[in-house]
């Protein structure tokens, strides 16, 4: 690429596949070594945890998160929140045999679970699954909602995030601010 860099990219979805073969970045999986993910992100607290997934990529993002040396997340300062939630929703991938158990369990923890729509019909994501947007309000204690959510029979993966990112750059007009991780 430009500069000299040697640049290949990991697609979260089959969307940004496309979109990498059409710029002519190079793709490779998950054999290769991920020095770096650079990603986005719905949501970031001051901690640097995260809510992903409004694009529905969710489970794919947090493999490759997962496969990654260091985890680089760009945001517009509008992403910036107090506390995860405050934007009112939490996606949650689950299984669609599971669809009815996943929605009574997440109801009953207050969540009003939304099954996600693509048009008529629902939303179903790159690995089969669909998404229940979950109604939460600002979250207390996001790492007990995690295993409350992990524990429903179903659940592939949520869009809670937490401590994965070792990095925040936040546009804010014509500047950047960097937010890093002390580890």
């Amino acid at each position: 690429m430009r500069d000299g860099f040697r640049v290949r990219g990991v697609p979260v979805s089959e969307a940004t596949a496309e979109l990498a073969e059409e710029l002519g970045i190079p793709l490779v999986g998950l054999e290769a070594e991920i020095d770096v993910t650079v990603d986005g992100a719905d949501e970031v607290d001051p901690d640097l945890n995260l809510i992903k997934g409004y694009g529905g990529a969710l489970l794919r993002e947090r493999v490759v998160a997962a496969a990654s040396r260091r985890q680089v997340i760009l945001v517009e300062r509008d992403k910036l929140v107090p506390r995860l939630g405050s934007r009112g929703r939490l996606p949650v991938e689950v299984v669609p045999f599971a669809l009815p158990l996943c929605r009574r369990r997440l109801a009953a923890l207050g969540l009003g679970p939304a099954l996600r729509t693509a048009g008529e019909r629902p939303f179903v994501t790159d690995n089969g699954n669909v998404i229940l947007d979950c109604v939460v309000g600002s979250i207390a204690d996001p790492p007990g909602l995690e295993r409350a959510l992990r524990a429903v029979p179903g659940v592939v993966d949520t869009g809670l995030f937490l401590g994965t990112a070792d990095t925040v750059l936040v546009a804010d007009g014509t500047s950047v601010s960097e937010w890093s991780r002390h580890r």
